[in-house]
């Protein structure tokens, strides 16, 4: 689908051998918590998941669509503690504010950057923002229920799916378009980003939000109004260039009378 699409070039995909069963029940001894059965089938398959791929923009191609899920050895926990941090040192857990929970009964929990929950980074998103494999109940046992949430660049909590295959289709449908996890957002994606969705527009539940408001980030131009503009501007500029011709004459002649006059005066003397 994506070779053939308009303008695109450079569809790359990156084969990787299945992930060794020692190496998943050792990730899940280190963490103490068990993998999803959907997501340990994945790492049974395919350890990790990267494809890019680019636009041609005056015959140079510009990388634009990028689809990863980190191998099981990138599975890191988001903020867990490091040897090399001070004893004092601020936190993810310092920004915990159980106020937002009690407004918001009617949505789902949000996780916690403390012990009470276990969050894994699966997508770096290219640096906007992080979806993240999140044990929402950790204490006193870890619970085997998971969920896949966006975490953005402001450290809001964004619910996805409910399960990794889920999570898995909605990247694929996206085509791994750049910020496309904004869509699930209340403040939705870029005007930018809104544009290649335009271009690219990906089977997806979210195509309704991107027609409601196509009339604010798609340029329509007339081009009748446009080309009359044009065409006014030169003629309102002719007019004004043909009155300093005489002047300019005038102007010349000034000039002359004015050289010749020191002569004139010198001669005099």
């Amino acid at each position: 689908l994506l070779e053939t699409s308009p303008g695109v070039a450079e569809v790359t995909f990156v084969e990787k051998e299945p992930a060794e069963r020692h190496a998943i029940v050792s990730w899940e001894q280190k963490n103490s918590c068990i993998l999803p059965e959907d997501l340990k089938n994945f790492y049974l398959m395919t350890d990790g998941f990267q494809m890019t791929w680019s636009v041609k923009t005056d015959d140079t191609p510009m990388p634009l669509g990028s689809m990863v899920i980190n191998s099981i050895s990138k599975l890191c926990r988001l903020g867990g503690s490091s040897m090399y941090t001070l004893p004092n040192a601020p936190t993810l857990a310092d920004l915990e504010d159980d106020t937002e929970e009690e407004g918001n009964r009617d949505k789902p929990e949000k996780p916690h950057f403390d012990s009470r929950s276990l969050i894994f980074e699966l997508d770096p998103c290219n640096g906007n923002g992080k979806v993240c494999l999140v044990y929402k109940h950790a204490k006193p046992v870890v619970s085997p229920d998971t969920e896949i949430w966006f975490l953005d660049r402001a450290l809001y909590w964004h619910f996805l799916t409910k399960t990794f295959t889920a999570y898995y289709r909605l990247l694929i449908t996206h085509l791994g378009l750049p910020q496309w996890q904004y869509a699930f957002t209340s403040y939705g994606v870029s005007p930018q980003a809104k544009q290649w969705f335009n271009m690219y527009k990906p089977i997806t539940i979210n195509t309704a939000l991107l027609s409601e408001e196509a009339d604010s980030f798609v340029n329509k131009l007339d081009p009748n109004k446009v080309f009359k503009s044009k065409n006014k501007t030169p003629v309102m500029k002719k007019k004004p260039s043909s009155q300093p011709a005489g002047s300019q004459k005038s102007h010349t002649s000034a000039i002359s009378s004015k050289t010749s006059s020191p002569s004139g005066n010198s001669s005099r003397k």
